[in-house]
């Protein structure tokens, strides 16, 4: 590859929240292949940060099962594949070597120096998941770099029923679909949902479930003290080893820049007055719940005037 490399454009600011009664929902949607992974100007910080933790954190964001390994394998044999045929402006392939051309960094991919899902975990900015495929999902292999109050060594080799347990209602409302729907994924589709929560933590790593707030939140400083997290995730299906190939792109942006888009404040405020209270809890938002309403609502007040 030679000449000047594209820019990365910014990212895109998502508001994937629903007004009215809450309802426990998969929220699927169809994506081309193409989108299994997002670039955009946050890829250089993202990715050093991902590089510090892997080098310094490791057994805290990668674990592996036994006879995971095929998958782990597949997943990278298939990111590779997807960023020299999508990402082909940031990265090319001569015979064995993978270049990325957006940090200078060469693999070798018949003679790795990590784990091959590490490897994966060094290239893109999305966390990755995979779910052997029977008799019923189970995270075989993670590298989670960002998670979001969750630890990945409590959840290695765990069955869907139980990574999910906090989720209100996911046991009655959505783990049967989910499992089901995992079954008949085919090869060559690509889904896609949004979850969101609200911290008043900006770190990306954030593998602590016990968090109080650091100081208190009131609808003064809301604004700039709470962080919108947005994950954008995808599953897919590895056509060899059936694995489920389940990626996170987390996103976050403080409150007070999503609250200057035209109307999210007044559609932040009614899914928030629609969550009922164990939601809240889990999506990180009960303590500073009513600091929270009161300051968007005083945004939703100028726009309605």
């Amino acid at each position: 590859m030679s000449g000047q490399l594209p820019s990365l454009s910014p990212g895109p600011v998502y508001l994937p929240f629903q007004a009215g009664p809450y309802r426990p929902a998969m929220g699927l949607m169809a994506q081309k292949l193409e989108c299994l992974t997002a670039f955009d100007d946050q890829y250089p910080a993202l990715m050093a940060r991902r590089r510090d933790l892997l080098d310094t954190r490791k057994d805290d964001v990668l674990a592996v099962t036994e006879g995971s390994g095929a998958m782990r394998a597949e997943a990278l044999a298939v990111l590779v594949a997807h960023l020299c045929a999508d990402r082909a402006a940031w990265f090319s392939r001569c015979d064995n070597k993978l270049t990325n051309h957006l940090t200078g960094e060469t693999w070798a991919l018949d003679r790795l120096d990590h784990d091959p899902l590490e490897v994966a975990g060094r290239l893109v900015v999305e966390d990755i998941c995979l779910l052997a495929p029977a008799p019923y999902p189970i995270l075989a292999a993670a590298v989670l770099c960002f998670p979001s109050r969750w630890r990945l060594a409590d959840k290695i080799g765990q069955p869907l029923s139980a990574i999910h347990a906090p989720v209100p209602d996911y046991a009655w409302a959505l783990g049967g679909p989910v499992d089901r729907f995992l079954g008949l994924l085919k090869p060559g589709r690509l889904v896609a949902r949004m979850n969101w929560s609200i911290h008043d933590d900006a770190a990306l790593f954030q593998p602590n479930a016990d968090h109080a707030p650091r100081q208190a939140i009131t609808a003064a400083n809301a604004g700039a003290m709470l962080t919108l997290r947005i994950e954008r995730q995808t599953l897919s299906r590895l056509p060899q080893t059936g694995a489920i190939l389940f990626t996170i792109r987390t996103y976050q942006h403080r409150l007070s820049r999503v609250a200057a888009v035209p109307g999210a404040a007044a559609s932040l405020r009614e899914a928030l007055m629609g969550l009922p209270n164990a939601v809240a809890v889990y999506k990180g938002i009960s303590a500073f719940r009513e600091a929270l309403e009161g300051y968007l609502g005083g945004f939703a007040c100028v726009e309605g005037s």
